[in-house]
């Protein structure tokens, strides 16, 4: 009965049917969190935990078939007997990390298609960095206080978590799907009923999370409205190649600013429903009001109106952003190397989206857009000239100039992420003759150059110093 619904459904709105289900699913979040508030928040821990698990598997049996449930729930039961049976060591961290990742992989592997499509590997992925932040966590909990940071001592676990627990963490119907990520040590604090402003009580967190609804419903709407006009197959058809130089580069432009929208409406959305449970909780601000942003995926207001590449990842993805920061960057500072840091931590987002080439030359080009970027700003900030240009009456003309170049450029490193195979993102930088890597290639060659016409030689002195 529903599944003939469901086509009708996604008929009428012009959507594929999968896609239907997942924001059906990430709605259906508001009313599992207000049943929480409702009839859960006094309960023991154990029906809570419970309570969460049922949600997230209905959730999750109603997006994929029942023969798929299998996955997370055989990752999530090895991933217990990891914790259990091989205890504080930093061989259960590896452990954890080569199993869960693995198993992610091999379900790339064995479900890639060249399309993106919405299957079991991508609350998978989801899943894959909170079991293997767990053991993270596990591990540092066994750590002497004094050789952990404040972060890593807000998520360290004292003992390890019970079988129930740590399903209700993984399935937890805020989170695990799209997002975002949260500790353990967070989600035992909501089932405490810590994460509130009123103490025993349910939060007042309704408004708070009915704004990020509104507003992720509005991004969700721009989506549909704009999509069918930009959709990634034009990139491959022959009106594509005949159209002006020009044309090609404005549609990279609109083409990535309404396809982020895709995410942006999912993770704004999904963070209302941690608002309204309480997960979202993140104490009081400095001017002493409540804030709702510990599950934060997205920074709205800077994603629409910074001018900078770093703005915009900043502002984008920011959990996943903050995982992959704890987990993989700041855990390899034994290397000595920030660059080496740097570059391993984007190869393993890379490889974590998946096995397709577009991946790679993604987040290789974020590497070098954000190095060139933080170049050309320390160029402006040491330049005279450049500060005084910058701070002038011309600025709203050259903030107009930079967003054009920041979005052109924004999406031309989305065009392999979205189109995936090699023959395809080829194609398209061919018919715009590789313009992006040859903007970028000349300003590592020339800022360089001009740092010695621009900034006097007393400041370039002072900065070698440094």
């Amino acid at each position: 009965m529903a599944a003939p619904l469901m086509e009708k459904l996604s008929e009428s709105l012009g959507s594929p049917e999968p896609a239907v289900r997942l924001i059906l699913s990430v709605l259906v979040g508001y009313p599992c969190a207000l049943l929480y508030r409702r009839f859960f928040f006094h309960q023991a821990p154990t029906v809570i935990h419970l309570y969460h698990a049922i949600s997230g598997l209905s959730l999750a049996a109603f997006n994929f078939a029942g023969t798929q449930l299998y996955h997370s729930a055989l990752c999530v039961l090895v991933q217990f007997l990891m914790l259990r049976l091989m205890g504080r060591t930093i061989t259960t961290v590896l452990a954890s990390f080569m199993f869960q990742m693995a198993y992610l992989l091999s379900g790339y592997y064995y479900t890639a298609t060249e399309e993106y499509d919405i299957k079991w590997t991508m609350p998978q992925c989801v899943l894959a960095l909170k079991l293997i932040g767990l053991s993270f966590d596990y591990y540092d909990g066994g750590q002497e206080p004094s050789k952990l940071n404040e972060e890593q001592k807000r998520s360290a676990l004292a003992k390890v978590p019970s079988l129930l627990e740590v399903i209700g963490f993984s399935y937890f119907y805020g989170g695990f799907l799209v997002g975002p990520q949260f500790t353990l040590r967070s989600y035992q604090r909501l089932v405490k009923g810590e994460l509130t402003d009123c103490p025993g009580q349910p939060p007042n967190s309704v408004i708070p999370a009915m704004k990020r609804f509104s507003l992720g419903l509005l991004c969700l709407v721009i989506y549909a409205i704009f999509s069918p006009h930009y959709p990634d197959s034009y990139y491959l058809t022959d009106e594509y190649d005949a159209q002006p130089f020009w044309y090609r580069c404005v549609f990279i432009l609109l083409w990535a600013k309404v396809i982020l929208y895709k995410y942006v409406s999912c993770w704004v959305i999904a963070e209302g429903v941690c608002i309204l449970s309480g997960l979202g909780y993140n104490g009081l601000g400095q001017n002493g009001e409540y804030q709702w942003d510990a599950c934060a995926n997205m920074k709205v207001w800077t994603f629409e109106t910074t001018p900078l590449f770093t703005g915009t990842i900043a502002s984008f993805n920011i959990n996943t952003n903050a995982w992959v920061a704890r987990h993989v960057f700041k855990r390899l500072k034994f290397l000595g190397n920030k660059l080496l840091s740097q570059v391993t931590a984007l190869a393993f987002l890379a490889i974590w989206h998946g096995t397709h080439s577009g991946y790679l030359l993604c987040f290789s080009m974020e590497f070098i857009i954000v190095n060139v970027e933080r170049q050309a700003q320390a160029l402006v900030r040491d330049s005279p000239l450049l500060t005084r240009l910058a701070n002038s009456s011309l600025y709203p003309l050259i903030y107009l100039v930079q967003q054009f170049i920041h979005w052109l450029f924004m999406g031309y490193p989305l065009v392999p992420f979205c189109l995936f195979t090699y023959d395809k993102w080829l194609r398209v930088y061919s018919s715009i003759y590789f313009c992006g890597h040859i903007f970028f290639f000349t300003l590592y060659l020339g800022i360089p150059y001009l740092r010695k016409v621009l900034v006097p030689r007393k400041e370039r002195s002072e900065k070698k110093e440094d």
